[in-house]
């Protein structure tokens, strides 16, 4: 009697199996590799699937958090693609910087379809912010000014020229109908160095993120005039216009995603999708990502390919545009 259930069991996998209906088991070691030093965005996005993942129990072992640093995620690329390709059990943390190194060629020889993208689990916003005494009450009135008068405005942000700072500044000059290779940019080391220049009076306008900017807004020390989102943020920014709302069409979204090797299984690669899918509906993944200082933003398989890949062609046009 044993013997003929477990040939029915047999007989019944089969069958899904033809189905197209494999089952799929979860990782055995499952790992998040961090294309950075520990503490920065990738080690972030690696602890925000690690940590919500086990506690959801979507995986019942303990997820690895590896690094690599080297290239802001360039090494890190590079060593998925030629190491472990077909590796299930590897994930790694990617954002919109790393579409934008990939568009401006700093990933190397491979481009954007060298890897598979599994999926992102959260997203901050670019932001514009002046100083809170600043005579700047609107991104209008902001463009209005920097076009009449281009040579006045000292833009900084924290990174250097190509940066997402930088791009999101060079979009605020393409606004004013400047070309943004003739932007005067500081670049500054982080957020608080561009709080810190403002107030100083040293630069009139800053490029940053909103997680980040929004705590300063929200006391006063510097005033945000948009947001780059297609629509408001929730929360403490609800009464922050976006830019869409003042007629100025520029988004940036830096989105907190993964991917894995091009040559992971069909099976695999639908299990991690299916698994971040799940994962983003549950109580336990939205105290950690709100935890961590981002928005809602869940998009998943094909549709996340699409994104990262427009993401990059955007960025190639922006790049050349900019002379980079």
């Amino acid at each position: 009697m044993t013997l003929n259930l477990m040939r029915a069991a047999a007989a019944a996998l089969l069958v899904l199996a033809a189905a197209g209906g494999a089952v799929v088991a979860e990782p055995a070691k499952p790992e998040c590799l961090a294309g950075a030093k520990p503490g920065g965005g990738f080690d972030l996005t690696c602890r925000l699937a690690a940590n919500s993942l086990l506690a959801t129990k979507i995986i019942g072992t303990p997820m690895q958090v590896t690094y690599m640093e080297g290239g802001v995620g360039a090494v890190a690329y590079n060593h998925v693609i030629g190491k472990r390709g077909s590796d299930g059990n590897l994930i790694t943390a990617a954002s919109t910087g790393s579409a934008l190194l990939i568009a401006q060629g700093k990933f190397g020889q491979y481009d954007e379809s060298a890897v598979k993208w599994l999926g992102a689990l959260g997203a901050d916003y670019g932001v514009l912010v002046v100083a809170a005494d600043s005579p700047y009450k609107t991104l209008g009135e902001l463009v209005a000014a920097y076009k009449a008068n281009p040579a006045d405005f000292a833009v900084g942000g924290g990174g250097a020229v190509g940066s997402q700072d930088w791009m999101k500044a060079s979009l605020l000059a393409k606004a004013a109908e400047q070309d943004p290779k003739a932007m005067r940019y500081v670049a500054l080391e982080g957020g608080g160095a561009v709080l810190t220049s403002l107030e100083g009076g040293h630069i009139k306008v800053g490029a940053g993120d909103a997680a980040e900017m929004g705590q300063h807004h929200n006391a006063g020390k510097v005033r945000i005039l948009a947001v780059m989102a297609p629509g408001r943020l929730p929360g403490d920014l609800a009464e922050v216009p976006t830019a869409r709302e003042q007629g100025i069409d520029i988004d940036w979204i830096v989105w907190r995603g993964y991917y894995v090797g091009k040559d992971v299984s069909a099976a695999d690669y639908d299990w991690w999708v299916e698994s971040l899918q799940k994962l983003s509906a549950t109580p336990e993944f939205a105290t950690e990502r709100q935890a961590r200082g981002l928005f809602e933003f869940n998009m998943f398989g094909q549709a996340f390919d699409d994104k990262v890949k427009a993401d990059v062609a955007r960025f190639k046009v922006l790049a050349k545009e900019a002379g980079l």
